[in-house]
């Protein structure tokens, strides 16, 4: 049940503003592990070209000091050799070839190949132990991130707070995420010398986010090696600044979506007036439709509308839309019941009987309505100050017909019934005499000895033309 306390103020200012969906941050979890050899130009290459702005790379310090680009201190998963990257030089690491032919590589090798490439840029995870070892890994970092000329091309991410530290000390300019696999590892104390947090997606919620953003926190989510792409059709509804994903292609794709499509905060308890069930999908960009529906009459309250795709969406909950048409306000819920059930019909008389492919399209005419062939209305939709009414073949304004209520139980409405609930400066005034001649009797609350009576029925189009020059209405 919906509640009726609401803040018009803010739904006031909320219809006003129009927010952009910003763009997140694709990174290729060790570049595209799923097509290639994790960590290897071919897998780094890969990632890149399906849109990856970042690609994540992982470093160990070999026992001569160089940083060497693995995820894990034991080779043997990626090489089929089982070496220590701590117990061996590099020159001995390297003879080690990946799956696709590659040997492993140093971070300098990375560097080198792809420092003519502007657009290549990485997320540098560093590997350490509990304890902080090894010791001096932020120092062969800097070391080589200025001699390439990588300030500005790199991010630093990990779980080690005490690295993190460091980093922040060494190079305070560049970037530094802290990953945290429960939200209880992140506090006050970490986020003193971090930009951002990269939090599990099954820990990350909306709330978190916007906590974390209030304090000027970009957010970043990885999920684990068995990362399943469906699990997009969700996380893309969260205000993420950036994600570490295998699918870099997938996360791109969805990224496109996002960019192209608006959003628009609004918070308003709403109804939906349709007779038709509206399926309520995963999220707006690709229409994932989950196991429930809209139904007629059904009340939400929705936070968010977004345009995509040519569409409009409502937010109806966490990962749940359905499509705009057909939901309206609940202040004008007690107006458009009398439309809900009741008949549409053109006699001729009104402006225009056209029927357009969407509410207040002017421009896309698709049909007319056939005089004096009563039609169910299917959906109602208020726009602006206008009531537009979906029957078989399209849209029409309600001005431009008369309405026939239905005195019975339509779908939980009666809207004859709905019709006189309201103050009779309230209720409508297109009703098709022709079909509900009883509305033009007088109500309970008129009397008949009141000699202006026939002006209380000013809706009425009936001819008061007299024979007698002597006749007045007011001799009624």
């Amino acid at each position: 049940m919906i509640s009726k306390s609401f803040n018009l103020l803010k739904i006031a200012l909320a219809l006003f503003i129009f927010v952009f969906a910003s763009g997140f941050t694709v990174i290729g979890h060790r570049g595209d592990p799923i097509n290639a050899p994790e960590e290897t130009f071919e897998s780094i290459n890969k990632a890149f070209s399906e849109g990856a702005d970042y690609v994540e790379l992982d470093i160990h310090v070999s026992k001569d000091n160089v940083l060497v680009i693995s995820h894990d201190r034991d080779l043997k998963r990626v090489t089929g050799t089982s070496a220590i990257v701590s117990q061996h030089n590099f020159s001995e690491l390297a003879t080690l070839k990946q799956k696709n032919g590659e040997s492993i590589h140093s971070l300098n090798q990375i560097f080198e190949h792809y420092k003519d490439n502007p657009k290549a840029k990485f997320l540098i995870e560093t590997k350490k132990t509990k304890k902080g070892n090894p010791q001096n890994m932020e120092v062969l970092l800097k070391q080589v991130i200025d001699q390439y000329g990588m300030q500005h091309r790199v991010m630093f991410h990990s779980f080690s707070t005490k690295s993190l530290k460091n980093e922040s000390e060494l190079m305070p300019d560049i970037p530094r995420i802290f990953i945290a696999g429960t939200i209880k590892r992140v506090n006050f104390d970490v986020l003193q010398y971090v930009t951002g947090v990269n939090l599990s997606s099954n820990i990350v919620t909306p709330e978190v986010i916007n906590a974390l953003h209030s304090m000027g926190k970009t957010i970043y989510v990885w999920d684990e090696m068995n990362e399943s792409p469906k699990k997009w059709n969700t996380l893309i509804n969260m205000p993420i600044d950036g994600v570490v994903t295998n699918y870099p292609a997938t996360g791109n794709e969805y990224r496109e979506l996002k960019d192209k499509s608006r959003s628009e905060v609004i918070n308003q308890n709403v109804y939906y007036m349709s007779s038709e069930s509206e399926p309520i999908y995963e999220n707006p960009y690709r229409l994932i439709k989950t196991k429930k529906v809209v139904r007629p009459l059904d009340g939400y309250h929705i936070t968010n509308i977004i345009r995509s795709n040519g569409q409009k969406y409502v937010q109806l909950g966490k990962n749940e839309f359905a499509k705009a048409t057909g939901f309206n306000s609940e202040y004008v819920l007690k107006d458009l019941r009398q439309y809900f059930g009741a008949k549409a019909i053109y006699r001729n008389q009104q402006p225009n009987n056209f029927l357009h492919s969407e509410p207040d399209d002017q421009s896309n005419i698709t049909n007319r309505l056939e005089a004096n062939s009563p039609k169910r209305i299917i959906t109602i939709q208020r726009v602006n100050s206008q009531t537009w009414l979906k029957l078989k073949d399209g849209w029409i304004n309600a001005k431009n017909v008369l309405i026939q209520l239905n005195p019975n139980n339509y779908l939980g409405n009666d809207s004859e019934k709905s019709y006189y609930d309201l103050p009779q400066g309230e209720r409508i005034k297109n009703i098709d005499l022709l079909e509900n001649i009883s509305l033009a009797r007088p109500t309970k609350d008129q009397s008949l000895e009141n000699t202006d009576l026939i002006s209380q029925f000013n809706n009425l189009f009936i001819d008061f033309s007299l024979n007698n020059d002597n006749d007045s209405i007011k001799k009624i």
